[in-house]
């Protein structure tokens, strides 16, 4: 495979950061980060809970993002939004493919393909159908730190919003995803997380507030206040 210039998918989330680790170790430039902003939780392809402080993220990892809010009542008009970004990108950046962080969304994978071929843009996909609990384990093992920004799934309660997954963590999620029947790595939307520390940030961060929204079947944790520690 030749060394491409990217842009990145990013939501924030362990995935789309992950995803960045694995092609910059292939050699791959990773020229900016592409994040939208839905406008409601009803988006088909993206992630919610705290996707303003991907910037922060975007700071600690010093690769320049370009964000667009969009609207999501239409399923089809987030397409169009994501092909105008990477437009963008691709003139603005030079870049000549995209990176993301999908595992087993083939709604995603075919509509970022399709993207891609009217782009002229590669597709890298470098954690497809990889072994849930061996992702989860290797992204520890990595160094990644993060925590749960919502959960959405029967087993998933209250006590997991805010927490940062540990070892214990994957075996403990792994007995629930057998009981509950959800997906352990969370690629179903069961939950969202959010990358606080990893090899890629030159400065960790610091979450300085918070706050924990829970109605009694799903909740989330939402940053309102966090810094890059020294």
């Amino acid at each position: 495979m030749s060394l491409l210039k990217l842009a990145s998918l990013f939501s924030g989330g362990k995935d789309s950061t992950y995803a960045i680790y694995k092609v910059k170790s292939q050699g791959h430039d990773v020229s900016c980060l592409v994040s939208m902003v839905p406008q409601s939780e009803e988006s088909h392809l993206l992630h919610y809970p705290n996707i303003s402080s991907t910037a922060l993220q975007a700071k600690a990892m010093k690769i320049p993002q370009i964000v667009s809010q969009i609207d999501t009542t239409n399923p089809e008009s987030e397409l169009d939004a994501l092909q105008n970004l990477l437009e963008r990108a691709k003139k603005d950046f030079g870049i000549n493919g995209i990176v993301h962080g999908g595992l087993f969304s083939d709604y995603q994978k075919i509509r970022f393909d399709r993207i891609g071929n009217n782009l002229g843009l590669e597709i890298i996909s470098p954690l497809w159908h990889i072994d849930q609990k061996k992702y989860l384990q290797e992204l520890l093992e990595s160094k990644f730190k993060f925590i749960v920004t919502s959960v959405m799934s029967a087993g998933l309660n209250q006590t997991w919003l805010g927490k940062e997954i540990t070892k214990d963590d994957v075996e403990q999620l792994e007995k629930l995803s057998i009981k509950y029947g959800f997906n352990l790595a969370f690629e179903g939307g069961e939950a969202e997380t959010f990358v606080i520390d990893c090899p890629l940030f030159y400065s960790p961060i610091k979450i300085i507030k918070a706050n924990k929204i829970w109605d009694g079947y799903r909740g989330r944790f939402e940053i309102t206040e966090a810094v890059l520690e020294k």
